[in-house]
């Protein structure tokens, strides 16, 4: 896994977005891990959560759904057959499906958790001050929603 180190000050609800400047507490993090890998090192997301939040991540990265600004002038599809004849437009739309089909499974009220975290790559703190949800509620939550994700793709 790639390593980016940085110094950061700690604040009460974890290490802050600023380089640490003043004599007080600080860590070094590393910039490239994603939340739920540092969730998962740490003994707060099973082997089957982890797994399931980097299939969930994986699908949404191959459907595209984060915003672009390139167009694609993939050639067309000659052959059929197998799904490794699919062009990279029908692998998109494979996985846009999966990704929404995943997160329905896991239910509305955990796909925001979902999104921000296994996604977008906010870390709890911020997802659950965006929610509005109480301090260290977000893991649970995210747990449950994992949990579900896991089911939808079959992950024992």
């Amino acid at each position: 896994m790639k390593r980016v180190l940085a110094e950061r000050e700690l604040t009460s609800e974890g290490p802050s977005h600023r380089p640490a400047r003043s004599k007080g507490r600080s860590a070094t993090v590393n910039l490239a891990e994603s939340p739920i890998t540092w969730l998962h090192a740490r003994g707060h997301l099973s082997n089957r959560q982890f797994d399931a939040g980097e299939r969930l991540r994986a699908d949404w990265e191959r459907a595209q759904m984060a915003p672009s600004i390139t167009m694609r002038w993939d050639p067309m599809r000659v052959s059929g057959g197998s799904d490794h004849d699919l062009t990279p437009g029908e692998r998109q739309i494979a996985a846009r499906e999966r990704f929404h089909g995943a997160v329905d499974h896991a239910g509305p009220d955990l796909s925001d958790v979902l999104w921000r975290v296994v996604c977008a790559g906010e870390g709890l703190p911020q997802a659950e001050k965006a929610l509005g949800w109480p301090v260290r509620s977000g893991k649970l939550v995210l747990r449950i929603a994992l949990d579900r994700v896991a089911d939808f793709y079959r992950i024992t």
